[in-house]
C-alpha cells in the first residue's frame, strides 16, 4: 500500500514539474511577442492626414474638389503652408475658387503658396515679391536665346550701344553687362511655365527693383539688349564684363604724342656799322 502511495506521489510531483516548465516557456514566449510588438510599435511613423493634387495640374488652372484627395503624410515631413482640412481649402462661407499659381504634379502636396485664395485673381501680381516690380523687354529670335526661355529663368542683361561722351569717343560700339540674374516672370503673355515647345517671344517680362527698372528703361532707348540664360544650379555671380571693338580685335591704343608748340621769340633788328643785330624783345601780340 505504501508503495502504491509512494509511485502516486512520485508521478504527482513529475506532473507538477511538467506543468510547470511548460507554464515557464508560454511565459517567456508570451514576454518575447510583447517586446516585439513594442519595438515594432516604435518603428511606427506617427501621420496625419493632408490633401495632394489627384492629377497634374497647370498655372492659372481653377482647383476643385476632384482635384484633391486627402492622404496619410509622415508629421515630421509634412510641408509649411499643408491643407490639413477640406474647407481650408474650399471655405463653406463662398463659392469661390482658388487657382493654380505653381504647376503641381499627381500626389504632390497642395500648399498654400501654389494656390491663390478663394476668388483671387492669378496674375503677375502674385509673382512678385515684396519691393520688386515688372518691367517688360523687347527681343527677338537672336537676343531672346532662341525661344528656349521659360517663366522662373535668370538670365543676364547686356547692353550693346555707342558711349559718346567724354574720353569714350572713338570707341565704337560696347557690350556691356548691365544687369546680372534678374528672374523671368512672365514670356509675352504667358506667365506659367509649362510651355511645351521653344517660342519665338516678341517680349519678356522680368522682376526687378525700381533702380533696375530705370537702369532698363534707360539700357532699351539707347541701345539693344540681348539675354543670356543662367543654369539653373548655377550660383555664381557675373563681374563687370564691358567689350568694345577694339578689344574684341585685339588692338591696342597707341599713345597719342601731344606736340608742344614752340615758344614764340620776338625780336628787332637793328645795324651797327656793317653788323646787322637782332635784339629779343617781349611778344605783344
Amino acid at each position: 500500500m505504501r508503495m502504491v502511495f509512494g509511485l502516486v506521489l512520485m508521478f504527482g510531483i513529475a506532473l507538477a514539474g511538467g506543468a510547470v516548465y511548460l507554464a515557464k516557456d508560454r511565459i517567456g514566449q508570451y514576454k518575447s511577442a510583447i517586446a516585439r510588438a513594442e519595438a515594432a510599435k516604435k518603428e511606427i511613423v506617427p501621420t496625419e492626414m493632408i490633401f495632394v493634387a489627384d492629377r497634374a495640374l497647370k498655372y492659372g488652372e481653377r482647383l476643385t474638389k476632384e482635384d484633391v484627395r486627402e492622404v496619410a503624410f509622415p508629421v515630421t515631413a509634412i510641408p509649411e503652408g499643408a491643407f490639413k482640412a477640406l474647407t481650408e481649402i474650399f471655405p463653406e462661407n463662398t463659392n469661390e475658387l482658388r487657382v493654380v499659381l505653381r504647376q503641381m504634379e499627381k500626389d504632390e502636396a497642395i500648399l498654400a503658396v501654389k494656390v491663390t485664395n478663394p476668388g483671387e485673381d492669378a496674375g503677375l501680381t502674385s509673382r512678385l515679391e515684396r519691393g520688386m516690380r515688372a518691367f517688360t523687354i523687347k527681343v527677338d529670335v537672336s537676343s531672346g536665346v532662341s525661344g528656349f526661355l521659360r517663366p522662373g529663368d535668370k538670365v543676364d542683361v547686356y547692353w550693346t550701344g555707342r558711349i559718346n561722351i567724354g574720353a569714350q569717343n572713338g570707341r565704337g560700339d560696347v557690350t556691356k553687362l548691365i544687369q546680372a540674374g534678374v528672374k523671368l516672370i512672365a514670356i509675352d503673355q504667358t506667365a506659367g511655365g509649362d510651355l511645351d515647345n521653344a517660342v519665338i517671344a516678341r517680349t519678356v517680362t522680368v522682376a526687378v527693383n525700381p533702380n533696375q527698372v530705370a537702369s532698363l528703361a534707360q539700357a532699351q532707348s539707347t541701345g539693344d539688349l540681348s539675354l543670356s540664360l543662367v543654369g539653373a544650379g548655377d550660383d555664381t555671380v557675373a563681374g563687370a564684363v564691358e567689350v568694345d571693338q577694339r578689344s574684341l580685335l585685339g588692338i591696342r591704343s597707341e599713345a597719342v604724342q601731344e606736340a608742344t608748340a614752340a615758344e614764340r621769340v620776338c625780336t628787332i633788328r637793328t645795324r651797327r656799322g656793317a653788323e646787322l643785330l637782332e635784339i629779343p624783345i617781349p611778344c605783344t601780340n
